[in-house]
Order: structure tokens, then sequence, then C-alpha cells
């Protein structure tokens, strides 16, 4: 059981714990709060624009971070996280997500969970 991470998202179909935070709103939302909790102190542990589906593609995203909150902001997490933040908004205005069936929206639920799950197992044992 992980204990010392936390995971942001906007994918229902993932399977959170008490300690993870559940965004209702886009994946911009996801990246922003994602901001917030690096400026809190929580250190980026995924990255948040990881694998080849682009923001501009998927309307979910899953990003892993640090629990405990340091003494001071880490800024390479929130340098991660501000340019991922500005590519995703410069990606998506330059193409909007298109608007998805049920079917599709539920596939690119499904990568975002795989990505998240194979990353979550790749983590050490004590976290």
């Amino acid at each position: 059981m992980r204990r010392k991470v936390i995971v942001v998202t906007n994918n229902t179909s993932v399977s959170l714990l008490e300690q993870d935070c559940f965004v209702t709103g886009t994946l911009l939302d996801v990246l922003i709060r994602c901001r917030d909790l690096v400026h809190q102190g929580h250190l980026l542990v995924s990255h948040p624009l990881v694998s080849s589906v682009k923001p501009n593609e998927t309307p979910y995203k899953s990003v892993v971070l640090s629990k405990k909150r340091g003494g001071q902001v880490d800024f390479q997490s929130l340098s991660i996280i501000e340019a991922s933040l500005k590519k995703a908004e410069q990606m998506l205005s330059e193409r909007p997500l298109p608007n998805y069936s049920e079917r599709v929206l539920e596939d690119f639920q499904f990568i975002d969970r795989d990505l998240l799950e194979t990353g979550l197992a790749s983590l050490p044992g004590n976290l």
C-alpha cells in the first residue's frame, strides 16, 4: 500500500485512497491543482506530461506527488509543473479537444489509469 504519495486525477476510473485528490474538471484543472500542491511543498513524483498521449488528445490526467510537504518549494518540481501547464495550455489553444464518444472517453480513462498503475508499481516499496 502506498503511504507516502498522493494521486491527483480527474479520471473517475482511478481507485483513490483517502489521501488522494479528485479534481472535478479538465486536464488543465489537474495541472493547476498539482501546481498549488507544489507551492505547498509537495514534490512531483511523476512527470505531468508523461506518455505520448498529448494534452490536446485526452481529457484525463493523473499525477503522483509526495504526500509529505517539504519545508520549502522544490524549484525543480515547480519548474516542471509550470512548463507542463504552459505546454498544455498552448497545445489546447492551438487544437482543442474533440467531442469524443463515450467509448473513446473510456479508452482514454483506461490509458491514463494504466499509465498511473504502471508508474505506482515502479515506485520503491517504501513509498
